[in-house]
């Protein structure tokens, strides 16, 4: 598909949550109708900034401890959402620059924007897929990502706050698991999910503020969000609230920021290496 194409496919009638979390973020990536959706959302929950931030934090720290700690040279990053620097392949050539990148997502906006996430360093190499996360199949046997990635060596599965948008009817685990399937031993899973377990009352509003606008969510529990790594090795510290998987040097010594509390982050986070 051709970016003026993409351009003209974009839906700007209803509010689209990756174009929601670009304006989370500050960015400036969405429409009218994504703004007054995601002011909506944070009437319920004031939070969801330091959620969205909190986020994209987790994924910085998640792929250098796996590029350092655990030798991943690969990555297929799902639900890449709107371009936002560093993105993951920046984070992760900063560390090893002979690292290489598949991102996927199903947004006609997101492809409009790839460009960005195909600047990659001369060493390694980034690409981009069209694509569902509730169609693994047509993924893994895309052309593009057969280009980049060596599915005979270890593939860091990145998912960050991607699978709420996944219904218990859409069978989330097997979904994972399939992808989790087609990757070798040495293998990883990068997962964030929003959760409802520090209160229940602010999140059933926000699924509510969702669904209407027409994306169905589930946002789950600590214990449901574990089943993703059923077989994994977690690293330490486990199933984590985002901001205390593995705080960095920043984060734990800037006594002038006030740190955020679970309840708003409220998001549970991990990563499990294929044994």
């Amino acid at each position: 598909m051709s970016t003026s194409h993409a351009a003209r496919d974009i839906d700007t009638s209803r509010p689209h949550s990756a174009r929601m979390y670009d304006y989370y973020l500050g960015g400036k990536d969405h429409f009218d109708i994504d703004k007054r959706a995601a002011e909506t959302v944070a009437e319920a929950y004031p939070g969801i900034f330091v959620c969205a931030r909190e986020n994209r934090s987790f994924m910085h720290r998640a792929t250098r401890v796996l590029a350092r700690e655990h030798g991943i040279r690969q990555w297929l990053d799902i639900g890449t959402g709107i371009p936002t620097e560093p993105n993951l392949h920046q984070v992760a050539q900063s560390v090893v620059p002979e690292a290489r990148v598949v991102y996927a997502d199903n947004d006609p906006l997101v492809l409009k924007y790839a460009e960005r996430l195909m600047r990659s360093t001369p060493q390694g190499r980034t690409t981009y897929v069209q694509a569902d996360v509730n169609d693994p199949e047509s993924l893994l046997n895309a052309p593009e990502l057969a280009e980049v990635l060596d599915l005979a060596q270890p593939v860091a599965l990145s998912l960050n706050a991607l699978m709420h948008f996944v219904t218990d009817a859409q069978d989330p685990y097997a979904i994972v698991g399939r992808l989790l399937d087609a990757l070798p031993s040495g293998s990883a899973l990068a997962l964030s999910h929003c959760t409802p377990d520090f209160d229940p009352p602010t999140w059933a509003k926000v699924t509510a503020i969702y669904t209407g606008a027409g994306t169905p969510v589930r946002f789950r529990s600590r214990q449901d969000v574990a089943r993703f790594f059923d077989g994994l090795d977690l690293l330490d510290p486990g199933i984590s609230v985002g901001h205390r998987w593995r705080p960095d040097a920043r984060q734990e010594h800037v006594a002038t920021e006030r740190q955020p509390t679970d309840a708003e982050v409220s998001l549970w986070t991990g990563v499990g290496v294929k044994p």
